[in-house]
């Protein structure tokens, strides 16, 4: 296959994988909708998302953390330098080692659930009625990690195999029944919420077999092994141990963000949740696109030795990054309220929830370039096998946050300031530059990667367009949203979006900006 192909192939796979993830990030804006509505924002909503984030917790640093990224490497090699035969039967042995340990970790995790709310969620100790509802709910969900890391297993193999479209479109199963759950079982019991935890382990069952047809088309179903000894396994684990750490820190400062906001006022965590909603959508879509894509293309075209194709595809990642990333944070930061409003605030949702929300996502909106870059240079290091410099990166970013947590909390609770929550944002933006700064530096020291002089020109560029994107949004803008009714508010927000678009566009096309320049075969 030509480079040319290769290349045109990697921006069809990405706007395969922000389609799915598009449809799936609607799907979970309703079900937030309906979250909101129903149980809005108060300590009921508080323990389930406690409940829901411990199996995540686990979810991220041992599925969608360590292992994807340990195994896509490994598979990749074994696709293009062994047999069919090794493959599958690297994929029994996988298959196998992970069954049983998932089965061992979600049977402790039910055990022991009580000791786990403790630790996420101190705060919840002081009410005995609250501490009860989060340790019953936890039991319920946490077999989700069972299931949903069996997920990360079959969609790692099936990117491998270049489907992208099925592991994409998968987490809209999750949306359809939390939304279920909430609107049919919740007035089946006698506390509402706790439907919502049924609605997460049932997820966890039909998003699996969804996805398990897919991967018996492709072979790749053969009967689980035991692997501790298969050399192909022990390479992964080894891989795994220095990724399982630094996916750590990323999940350890969740979990730390949690136990500081689980002292502060009733609602901080929700605030904080559907904050972070909206910044998951550009995320969601342009960061996983990229980070699903570029990790298999970039594993073989290590495994290929074709270094130059490797440093554009870093390129192609990156320019598409501010390209979006950028007008998606000015547009958050300035219609933070205006979103917030027009998605959450009706039902149990108020209008003091919408403004606690604000702080929070304002603080947010800054980081959400930084998010999307780092979902772009791990890869550059994963990819090569190399886990221990993102460790020892993650180690510095950790202590970081740490910090920087205790010390903003403080000083905001200190000045009496009235959303403190805001400070647990800051400090997570803060963070995600500095981790940015220290993995691009570490690719330059090492030659990997340096920003093409034409990158660094290309994002200059963007800075007419994105003030003038900003200024229409402010001259557009309404003032108080909470007292439009929600047709208003739906048609004053899409309006301001569409205006800020095409004026976006229209500066772009302004300092020379072409739709060609954003084919990942076009020279950087």
């Amino acid at each position: 296959m030509s480079t040319a192909k290769t290349r045109q192939g990697l921006l069809r796979s990405g706007a395969v994988v922000g389609a799915m993830t598009f449809i799936s990030r609607i799907l979970g804006f309703v079900r937030d909708q309906i979250l909101a509505i129903v149980f809005g924002a108060g300590a009921a909503t508080d323990v389930f998302l406690v409940a829901w984030k411990i199996p995540n917790f686990l979810r991220k640093l041992f599925a969608e953390g360590a292992f994807a990224q340990a195994f896509v490497p490994v598979f990749s090699e074994y696709r293009e330098k062994r047999g069919r035969q090794e493959l599958t039967d690297l994929a029994a042995h996988v298959a196998g080692t992970m069954i049983l340990i998932l089965l061992v970790i979600s049977t402790l995790g039910v055990m022991f659930a009580p000791l786990l709310i403790l630790l996420f969620a101190p705060g919840f100790s002081d009410d005995q009625a609250q501490f009860e509802l989060a340790t019953h709910m936890l039991r319920i969900t946490f077999p989700y990690l069972f299931f949903v890391s069996l997920l990360a297993y079959a969609g790692s193999m099936l990117n491998t195999f270049g489907r992208f479209a099925v592991p994409s479109l998968t987490p809209v199963l999750l949306n359809i029944c939390m939304i279920l759950a909430a609107l049919f079982l919740a007035p089946l019991f006698e506390q509402p919420i706790v439907a919502l935890a049924w609605g997460v382990f049932i997820a966890g069952v039909v998003q699996l077999l969804f996805q398990w047809p897919f991967l018996q088309q492709l072979g790749l179903l053969p009967r689980p092994r035991w692997g501790w000894r298969h050399s192909g396994v022990r390479r992964i684990l080894k891989l795994m141990a220095p990724v399982l750490f630094g996916s750590s820190v990323a999940q350890i400062n969740i979990l730390l963000d949690t136990v500081i906001a689980s002292f502060l006022i009733t609602g901080s965590l929700s605030w904080l949740y559907y904050s972070d909603r909206l910044v998951q959508f550009p995320l969601g879509i342009l960061g996983v696109a990229l980070a699903t894509v570029i990790l298999p293309r970039l594993s073989s075209q290590f495994s290929a030795a074709s270094e130059q194709d490797y440093r554009h595809t870093i390129s192609w990642a990156i320019k598409l990054t501010l390209l979006v990333g950028c007008p998606a944070a000015v547009g958050l930061l300035l219609l933070a309220s205006p979103m917030l409003a027009t998605l959450f605030e009706y039902g149990a949702f108020t209008a003091r929830d919408t403004a606690m929300a604000a702080y929070s996502l304002v603080a947010y909106s800054f980081g959400l370039p930084a998010y999307l870059l780092i979902k772009v240079l791990l890869p550059a290091f994963f990819s090569r096998q190399n886990t221990r410099t993102p460790v020892r990166i993650g180690i510095i970013c950790l202590v970081s946050n740490m910090v920087l947590n205790l010390i903003f909390v403080f000083i905001l609770v200190k000045a009496d300031f009235v959303a403190p929550h805001m400070a647990l944002a800051v400090a997570s933006t803060t963070t995600a530059w500095q981790q940015v700064i220290l993995l691009y530096l570490r690719l330059h020291q090492d030659t990997i990667y340096r920003l093409p002089a034409a990158l660094i020109r290309y994002g200059l560029k963007l800075l007419i367009p994105l003030a003038l994107m900003a200024a229409v949004i402010v001259l557009l803008n309404p003032g108080d949203w909470s007292s439009l009714q929600a047709t208003e508010r739906a048609v004053w927000l899409v309006g301001i979006i569409i205006a800020a678009k095409v004026t976006y566009v229209a500066g772009l096309l302004l300092v020379g900006v072409r739709p060609a320049d954003f084919d990942s075969s076009t020279p950087i």
